[in-house]
């Protein structure tokens, strides 16, 4: 299976309409129906993949006059998968799904496979996830985004004490606990504690605040994700603590990317885990339709580190995350 980031996907897009004008043009006027199934704005970081789905959706649907693209949000699983019927019955060519719990909706996606259509499977996979359910899955890196902040604090500074808090007890969560240990391997890193934030700033809060009250020297705080970063900085702040040196979130929300920008000292990097994903599932998708170039197998998004000095690649202003 294919194994990349969308930028090397979409160079060869772009090279495959370059070299066939003629089929390019004739392409255009294809009529194609594609279906965005995507969790309702409940958070942080599914407020942007509706962002990105919403606004992705009006630049394809500008670029390719036959294209139709429909997104919809459900609040869970159930009214997603009433979502995906609701959808078929419109007669889908494709459908990009961002599953709110993969497992529940795998009977409604195979539905759609099934007739036919093209399947893109974006982020949360099911326990089965091959092509007999999709032919496209596009995701985050979870292993990296661990692997990368760890290594950056292993390397910036190598005798840190860090708490961590993590996310929810699932799978993903494993993952980057696991690709954080990876990270530090072989250092002087010394991890102080974890406990569960839930991927909410408010328990990231209560959950800084035992840290806080548990340990008088911290030096780093490794949060798996960029909601939970605004909890533990509120918490540090109000703590008056000077000790702890900085916090490393995930996901690429534009408030963390602004201050990594601007040179916070208390958000000097950033790893990404992009709500923009969907994005690119549905730029791909609609490439398999109009640029006449197969589109298959895995893609996996790179967890980039955002610095200073490239953060402005990634800043969305007009982004709610």
């Amino acid at each position: 299976m294919k194994r990349r980031t969308f930028g090397l996907g979409a160079a060869g897009f772009v090279a495959a309409a370059a070299a066939s004008p003629s089929l390019g043009l004739a392409q255009e006027g294809k009529k194609v129906t594609i279906g965005v199934s995507i969790p309702a704005a409940d958070h942080g970081w599914t407020s942007g993949v509706v962002f990105h789905a919403e606004r992705v959706a009006k630049l394809l649907m500008a670029e390719h006059k036959g294209l139709n693209v429909i997104v919809k949000t459900s609040p869970d699983a159930a009214s997603q998968a009433n979502a995906v019927q609701d959808l078929a019955v419109q007669g889908l060519d494709a459908l990009v799904i961002l599953p709110s719990d993969p497992d529940p909706l795998v009977n409604a996606i195979q539905q759609v496979k099934d007739s036919g259509a093209f399947v893109a499977l974006v982020d949360r996979a099911p326990s089965v996830n091959d092509n007999t359910i999709r032919n496209l899955y596009v995701a985050g890196n979870n292993p990296a985004l661990g692997e990368v902040a760890g290594q950056y604090i292993a390397k910036t500074t190598p005798d840190a004490q860090v708490v961590i808090i993590r996310g929810l007890p699932i799978p993903i969560d494993q993952q980057r606990q696991d690709g954080f240990d990876k990270g530090i391997a072989g250092s002087k890193v010394k991890v102080l504690d974890r406990q569960y934030g839930n991927w909410n700033r408010d328990d990231a809060f209560r959950v800084m605040q035992d840290f806080l009250t548990k340990y008088p020297k911290i030096d780093v705080v490794w949060c798996q994700d960029d909601d939970m970063a605004v909890g533990v900085l509120e918490a540090i702040s109000q703590a008056k603590r000077t000790d702890i040196k900085y916090v490393v979130g995930g996901a690429g929300s534009k408030d963390m990317i602004k201050k990594v920008m601007d040179g916070d000292k208390m958000i000097p990097v950033d790893v990404l885990y992009p709500p923009a994903m969907v994005a690119t599932a549905m730029q791909l998708t609609a490439a398999s339709f109009y640029d006449q170039v197969p589109v298959s197998g895995t893609y996996i998004l790179d967890a980039t580190l955002v610095t200073k000095e490239n953060a402005k690649s990634f800043y969305f202003p007009d982004s709610p995350f």
